[in-house]
């Protein structure tokens, strides 16, 4: 049997009376793709909340590579090998498609103090690999907010493989693309994932 990569346990959310996570337990291996599946409303979004930190269960237990993380915020959560993409894209459009991506990277490095410091040239070569992988490359230069929305949401995958993640949660990362831009990026996600021996939980309502 694989080794466990992540575990939950009897987790469960609430929000004013209303249960929006009722004892979910998870046990997602070392290596592979997998998926939860499940309606819009359904506590998807809300479960990886909870696993990364930006929500606090209200019981239950998250536990990375044998450490509980349940009370960790996601900051420290993202340096232990958690990358997250959040359902909306995450990007800040008035910047380049590589200085978003080199800023991810100078904050992973602990470097992101000297950002207005000589920033043009840290990280150069980090963060054009991160984009050659991604098909970006092209478009380092172009203003965020120009880009269609399936490149800006390999934007985002990008920013994510920039902390340099172990595993990788996506939510719905296909979200709001046309047939073709989805079958390209499952096909993009699919070649990194193996490319880099991650493991991917994505969340999918289709």
């Amino acid at each position: 049997m694989k080794d466990v990569l992540l575990e939950v346990k009897s987790v469960t959310k609430s929000f004013a009376g209303f249960m929006a996570v009722n004892g979910v337990n998870l046990t997602v291996p070392k290596g592979g793709i997998y998926s939860i599946i499940g309606p819009n409303g359904a506590g998807k979004s809300t479960l990886f909340n909870l696993m990364t930190g930006h929500l606090a269960p209200s019981h239950g237990q998250v536990i990375y590579k044998g450490k509980e993380i349940t009370a960790l915020p996601p900051h420290r959560i993202c340096k232990m090998g958690i990358g997250r993409s959040f359902q909306r894209t995450n990007i800040f459009p008035r910047l380049t498609v590589f200085e978003n991506v080199q800023t991810a990277v100078l904050s992973h490095q602990g470097m992101a103090l000297r950002l207005f410091s000589s920033a043009k040239r840290m990280v150069r070569d980090e963060t054009c690999e991160i984009l050659r992988k991604v098909g970006l490359l092209d478009q380092m230069d172009r203003i965020c907010g120009t880009l269609a929305h399936g490149d800006q949401r390999q934007l985002e995958l990008s920013i994510t493989l920039a902390s340099e993640p172990e595993l990788l949660l996506l939510d719905e990362p296909t979200a709001g693309m046309s047939p073709q831009e989805t079958v390209s990026m499952i096909d993009l996600i699919s070649r990194i994932v193996q490319e880099q021996g991650l493991t991917l939980l994505f969340i999918e309502h289709d």
